[in-house]
């Protein structure tokens, strides 16, 4: 199916998922528009994580339809969906700590054939990550936390992705280094990719966002631009804790 100007890169519309007998989202309604950032906000257990794994194929979808610029995708393998153009960096970043950051990032480019294609995206990434390149051959293990978040981004963007789906990308990092976090990820919209945020800090998040929607036990209980949700402080104090 050829998407219209119209289509939303992304939609699911009445999702519903969770984990054998338990239902985590209870009929979520979202979409993601080519060259958004969307945030997606709430407490712990509110069903964030969850809605990531269902778009990225970790999860099966129960009931509803989650399409991507209009063909459906619910259920489909992961590896299938990766090759579409949704690449899903999880939390706590999760590199191999006995390899190199030279071999991490190269792992983001197993889906390729043409070994001269994967030396020009491994290129890419560390001219976007000049850090990386400067630790190419130290074992990622020994990298700091934000490094090793830099290094997870770093990976998922090997397969060129049109959207990057980023769980807690600041989780355990120091205010300085969150903050660079999310210039990357300011520096990656602008630049064509769309992206999708889960982010405990709201600020942070808002930064960066076009929209955000906020999740509450498995249910979206509002859907604002970054702004309004900002002045907001009601909706904030309830349900972000501030």
């Amino acid at each position: 199916m050829t998407a219209s100007a119209s289509t939303p890169l992304l939609a699911l519309n009445d999702v519903v998922a969770g984990y054998g007998n338990l239902t985590a989202l209870h009929g979520i309604n979202l979409t993601v528009n080519k060259g958004e950032v969307i945030a997606l906000l709430g407490a712990n257990g509110a069903g964030k994580s969850t809605t990531l794994r269902v778009i990225s194929g970790l999860i099966t979808p129960k009931s509803g339809s989650l399409t991507w610029k209009g063909q459906a995708i619910g259920g489909m393998q992961p590896g299938r969906i990766l090759k579409l153009g949704i690449s899903h960096c999880p939390e706590e970043r999760h590199v191999w700590p006995e390899m190199t950051v030279e071999e991490n990032i190269e792992l983001g480019g197993y889906l390729l054939n043409a070994k001269s294609e994967l030396e020009r995206r491994k290129d890419l990434a560390f001219q976007r990550f000049p850090r990386l390149k400067e630790r190419a051959r130290q074992l990622a293990g020994t990298l700091s936390g934000g490094e090793q978040q830099m290094l997870a981004i770093a990976r998922a963007l090997m397969s060129e992705p049109e959207l990057l789906i980023l769980d807690e990308p600041s989780l355990g990092l120091s205010p300085l280094m969150a903050q660079e976090v999310f210039k990357v990820v300011s520096e990656l919209n602008a630049h064509g990719v769309s992206i999708l945020v889960v982010e405990q800090n709201v600020h942070n998040a808002l930064s960066v966002a076009h929209r955000a929607y906020v999740l509450e036990t498995g249910n979206v209980i509002a859907e604002k631009d970054s702004a309004s949700l900002l002045n907001d402080p009601e909706l904030l104090n309830a349900y972000l804790g501030g």
